[in-house]
C-alpha cells in the first residue's frame, strides 16, 4: 500500500467539481504523472450520486459502477483505470461488489459508505492504522538500536551480561 497524501488548498466560493478535484488531490488520488488527463474527480461525484440514488431507490446494485463506466468517467483505458482503483480500494473509500441482475452477475464498485464523508472517515481509519503500526515498528528500532549498542559496549569491554548491573530503563522506554 502506497499512501501519497498532497497538499491542496480549497478556495473560497468553490464549486463541487473543484472540491472534488482538492479532495482527490488531497488523499493522493490523482493522476501522478505530470501530463496526466485523467479527470478522477468525476469517478468521485458519480459514486455519490449513484450511492444517494441506490439508497432512496433500496436498489443495492444501482450503487454500482463497473470498471469500463468508471475509465469512461475519468477519460481513460480501462486498463489505466484499474490503476487508479487500486489507490481507492487500498484507503477503503470505495469496495467491490456483486450482484445478480436479472440472471447476471454485476461486478463494480461502489462508495464504501452512504455519504462521501463515511467513506472517507474509513480512508482516515486505514491512514491512521498504518501510522500507529509505523509507531510500533520506531519503536521497536529504537529498543533495536539500544540492545545493539549495550551489547557492542559489553563486548568490547569483555563483561559478560551479568558483570553489569541491571537497570531496566536501559531495557524498555514508556512513553
Amino acid at each position: 500500500m502506497e499512501i501519497l497524501l498532497e497538499n491542496a488548498e480549497q478556495i473560497p466560493g468553490s464549486n463541487s467539481e473543484e472540491i472534488a478535484r482538492i479532495v482527490i488531490t488531497r488523499f493522493g488520488l490523482s493522476p501522478r504523472k505530470k501530463d496526466g488527463s485523467a479527470k478522477i474527480h468525476t469517478i468521485l461525484l458519480e459514486l455519490y450520486e449513484k450511492k444517494k440514488t441506490s439508497n432512496r431507490e433500496k436498489k443495492p446494485e444501482a450503487g454500482l459502477m463497473t470498471v469500463e463506466e468508471m475509465a469512461l468517467y475519468a477519460g481513460v483505458k480501462r486498463q489505466t483505470m484499474y490503476d487508479y482503483l487500486h489507490r481507492f480500494l487500498d484507503l477503503d473509500i470505495i469496495k467491490k461488489t456483486s450482484f445478480v441482475n436479472q440472471g447476471k452477475v454485476i461486478i463494480g464498485y461502489e462508495l464504501n459508505g452512504n455519504t462521501l464523508e463515511q467513506a472517507f472517515r474509513k480512508a482516515e481509519q486505514r491512514i491512521h492504522n498504518h501510522i500507529e503500526t509505523s509507531f510500533k515498528i520506531i519503536a521497536e528500532l529504537q529498543n533495536t538500536i539500544k540492545k545493539e549498542k549495550l551489547s557492542a559496549t559489553m563486548k568490547s569491554n569483555d563483561k559478560t551480561p551479568e558483570e553489569y548491573p541491571k537497570n531496566e530503563s536501559n531495557t524498555k522506554e514508556e512513553y
